[in-house]
């Protein structure tokens, strides 16, 4: 025991939940991937699932499956399976990255309470798109679960992500897969729906 009023207790774990650093578990409080950005040790208490997951979305559509995490106003990749092709997306592990423009940032964005997303609004003024189309895009991400970053962050990548959601606890964890335009073009829609399936069962192969 701490001591420590439950409200106040309860209000410190739904900030370290949104944050990444707690995973929300069936009512109970376990430690979150972001904790693993601290320690720069991979992944930390993440279910083998995961790692799985991203094996079968890689071995589907042949391009870099990402696991991404929120940790402040960031995105980290926390574990990747990279492309078997030559010419690949290889993304850094444990490195904090802005969350616009990036897929799974949007995820993240799109969950957040509107205090939140507009304190994060506030503060990134510079961001290269206005305000409107940024509320308008998060509006589309909430309705089909989906993000996407088409030559934004690399002109010539997409990438599309999807959050992974846990009972009514805001996302702070995402499956992306990204790789070059010239072969993922074709099938967002069909890979936009893989990745939505594979978030929301990591356990089931990705469908094509």
């Amino acid at each position: 025991m701490i001591g420590a009023p439950k409200s106040s207790v309860h209000g410190l774990a739904k900030g370290l939940v949104a944050t990444g650093y707690f995973r929300e578990d069936k009512g109970r409080y376990v430690v979150g991937p972001a904790v693993s950005t601290l320690l720069a040790a991979g992944p930390s208490a993440l279910p083998a699932v995961y790692h799985h997951a991203l094996e079968e979305l890689t071995q589907t559509w042949g391009e870099t499956s990402m696991l991404a995490t929120l940790v402040g106003d960031s995105v980290v990749y926390i574990d990747t399976v990279e492309s078997p092709s030559i010419i690949r997306a290889s993304p850094t592990l444990n490195e904090r990255l802005p969350l616009w423009p990036r897929s799974s940032g949007k995820c993240f964005l799109a969950a957040m309470s509107p205090e939140r997303l507009e304190t994060y609004l506030r503060r990134n003024k510079t961001l290269p798109v206005g305000r409107e189309q940024i509320l308008d895009e998060l509006s589309k991400v909430r309705e089909t679960n989906t993000g996407f970053n088409i030559g934004e962050s690399i002109a010539d990548h997409i990438s599309i992500a999807s959050p992974i959601v846990n009972g009514t606890a805001p996302a702070t964890l995402a499956i992306a897969l990204v790789g070059p335009k010239s072969r993922m073009e074709e099938n967002m829609d069909q890979i936009a729906k893989s990745v939505r399936q594979t978030a929301a069962s990591p356990s089931s192969p990705a469908a094509s």
